[in-house]
């Protein structure tokens, strides 16, 4: 039986893939949900169906890269729900190529949204929950940021600087809960992003096999499941054929 999650649940790039699944899913558990991402249409849509479930959400736009707009993000949940238990940090980008194809202004991107995105996700956030003495900040890195692959220097270097820091975070407070959720490839929007035509071929391969958005959005469930005194560090999830 899957335990009731009442909390006030954040969730960053909360439009399609693992942030819409984990949206769902938590309100489906009773949590009380605040979607962020950059399109608001289809973060209105989500919103519209989750509450028409009879679960409890609402929407913001959100751009991961300010600071701003994150701690606006912040006060906003605070204002409409009161609190902020948790936040998911899951918002990213991934427009793999290799280094030699020089696509500086991707690379600085991927490190904006992947690694920034995350910090302000903190920054906002971790002040709060130290001061009502409880919180989690969960973090989306990637298999990537376990392993490298050719092709993918720029984008594992932000997913293993997700796993730095959230390990960092972890060993800086103890009132505050701090997972990393590494996910193998998954269903997601995510291959969209690239540009480089060798590396799309590679990717529509290495997707030949893939797990659903909504199993990574079960981990997530799960760690933020657990009691107030259980720190569920990180979780690697990923597809039972895949060697990767």
């Amino acid at each position: 039986m899957s335990a009731n999650i009442e909390k006030v649940v954040l969730i960053t790039g909360a439009s399609s893939g693992i942030g819409e699944a984990t949206a769902r899913l938590l309100a489906e558990r009773g949590a009380r949900v605040l979607l962020g991402a950059r399109r608001t249409e289809r973060l209105g849509t989500i919103t519209s169906e989750i509450l028409a479930s009879g679960g409890q959400a609402d929407q913001r736009a959100l751009d991961v890269t300010s600071l701003e707009d994150m701690q606006r993000f912040v006060a906003f949940a605070r204002e409409r729900f009161g609190r902020v238990d948790v936040i998911v940090n899951n918002a990213g980008v991934m427009p793999l190529s290799p280094l030699s194809a020089l696509k500086v202004d991707e690379w600085n991107r991927m490190i904006d949204v992947n690694i920034r995105g995350v910090l302000h996700g903190i920054a906002a956030t971790l002040p709060l929950m130290e001061a009502q003495g409880s919180g989690h900040v969960v973090n989306v890195s990637s298999i990537g940021g376990h392993v490298t692959f050719p092709g993918s220097a720029v984008y594992c270097a932000t997913k293993y600087a997700v796993v730095a820091i959230t390990d960092s975070l972890r060993q800086e407070t103890t009132k505050v809960r701090a997972t990393t959720i590494s996910p193998g490839v998954t269903e997601s929007e995510l291959a969209s992003t690239i540009t480089h035509e060798g590396s799309v071929a590679a990717m529509r391969d290495f997707r030949r096999v893939a797990i659903p958005a909504s199993a990574v959005a079960e981990a997530i469930a799960w760690a933020i499941a657990q009691p107030d005194a259980v720190d569920v560090s990180e979780i690697i999830v990923r597809p039972t054929a895949s060697l990767a």
